[in-house]
C-alpha cells in the first residue's frame, strides 16, 4: 500500500472530520494532534515497562507495532486536514535527510571538472582548481592591532587585515573560511573576487549577481554568523556535526545564489574543514593554506622559516 492510498483509506474512520465550520474544525485539526502526544506517549510507557521487566515483557514488540501503526494513522489525519499529502511529505523528508547527511557508503568523493560551478567559463576566470595562499603575520604595522596580509602566487593580495574586536579574536585569519568555502564547495565570492581574481566577467550578470558586492556581503556575513556560533562551542573543536539549524542559516542567507546547489552536508564540511586550518593558522600566527577543489580539501602547512610571526 503506497501512503496516498492509506491516507484517503484511514479518513474513513476518522469520528471528527472537517465539516467547513471554523471552530467545529479548530478542535477537528486539535484532535489528531493530540492523538499523536498520546501515542507518543504509550510507545514510551511500554519501553519503560520492557526496560523494568526485560524479557518478562513479551508483548513490547507486538505492542510498538501497534503503537506505530496508530502514529501513523493521526499522521495520515494531521496531512489531510492540513490539505497535505502524505507522499510527498515522505518523498521531501527523503530529500531533506540526504541533503543534511552524507549517503552511506559513498567513499569516493572527487568531484568531476564538470561539477564545479563555474566550469565551462574561460580558464582564467575559473577558481584556481588547487592553490597554496600564505597567511603571514605582519605586526602591529602602526596601529592598535595585530594584522596580516595574504600572499598568492608570490605576490601580496587583498588588504591587511586585523581582529577588529575589543580581545584578541583571530579573526584576522578569517580568510581561511573563505578559502574552505572555495575549496570544498567550489564557491566563494570572496576568495574568487580579493585573492584569486577570478570574476566571472564573461557574463555581466553572473558577474553582477554571483561574483558581485552583494554576494560578497552576504559570504562575509555567512562567515561573521558561523564565527561566532564557534566562539560559544569552543571553535568547532572535536565537534563532528553542525546544529542543524545553523546549516539552515547558512541555507537561507545564500538561497538566491548558486552554491544553493551544494547539499547541506557539504556546507557542514566546508565548516569544519575551514575551522580545523584555521585554529591551526591562529596558533602559529600565520600558514600556508592548500585546497584542492577536486578533493574537496582544504590543509595546513606551516610557513617557511623566517616567513611567520
Amino acid at each position: 500500500m503506497d501512503f496516498n492510498s492509506y491516507q484517503k483509506t484511514a479518513q474513513k474512520t476518522d469520528r471528527v472530520p472537517l465539516k467547513g465550520d471554523p471552530a467545529a474544525d479548530r478542535t477537528a485539526r486539535l484532535v489528531p494532534l493530540l492523538g499523536l502526544a498520546g501515542e507518543v506517549g504509550t510507545l514510551l510507557a511500554g519501553y519503560k515497562k520492557f526496560l523494568r521487566d526485560g524479557d518478562a515483557y513479551e508483548l513490547f514488540v507486538d505492542n510498538v507495532g501497534e503503537e506505530v501503526g496508530d502514529l501513523l494513522w493521526y499522521l495520515a489525519n494531521v496531512a489531510e486536514k492540513w490539505g497535505l499529502s502524505l507522499d510527498q511529505l515522505a518523498a521531501a523528508n527523503l530529500d531533506k535527510t540526504s541533503d543534511r547527511w552524507r549517503l552511506p557508503g559513498v567513499k569516493d568523493l572527487r568531484r568531476r571538472p564538470n561539477e564545479l560551478l563555474d566550469h565551462g567559463y574561460p580558464p582564467a576566470q575559473r577558481l584556481p582548481r588547487t592553490f597554496a595562499v600564505e597567511i603571514r603575520s605582519v605586526g602591529r604595522d602602526k596601529g592598535p592591532e595585530e594584522r596580516v596580509e595574504l600572499h598568492y602566487r608570490g605576490r601580496k593580495v587583498g588588504d591587511r587585515l586585523g581582529d577588529n574586536t575589543y580581545a584578541e579574536s583571530g579573526y584576522r585569519f578569517h580568510d581561511v573560511f573563505h578559502l574552505a568555502n572555495a575549496a570544498i564547495l567550489g564557491w566563494s565570492p570572496v576568495a574568487r573576487s580579493v585573492i584569486f581574481d577570478r570574476k566571472r566577467r564573461v557574463d555581466d550578470l553572473v558577474d553582477a549577481v554571483e561574483d558581485g558586492g552583494r554576494a560578497i556581503v552576504i559570504e562575509e556575513g555567512m562567515v561573521a554568523f558561523l564565527f561566532e556560533h564557534a566562539r560559544h562551542h569552543h571553535w568547532f573543536e572535536d565537534v563532528t556535526d553542525i546544529d542543524y539549524a545553523v546549516l539552515k542559516t547558512v541555507r537561507v542567507m545564500t538561497t538566491e545564489l548558486e552554491v544553493k546547489r551544494r547539499p547541506l552536508w557539504e556546507v557542514e564540511q566546508a565548516i569544519l574543514q575551514g575551522f580545523n586550518v584555521w585554529r591551526r593558522v591562529r596558533d602559529a600566527r600565520g600558514g600556508r593554506v592548500v585546497g584542492d577543489l577536486y578533493r574537496r580539501s582544504l590543509s595546513y602547512e606551516p610557513l617557511p622559516q623566517g616567513q611567520g610571526s
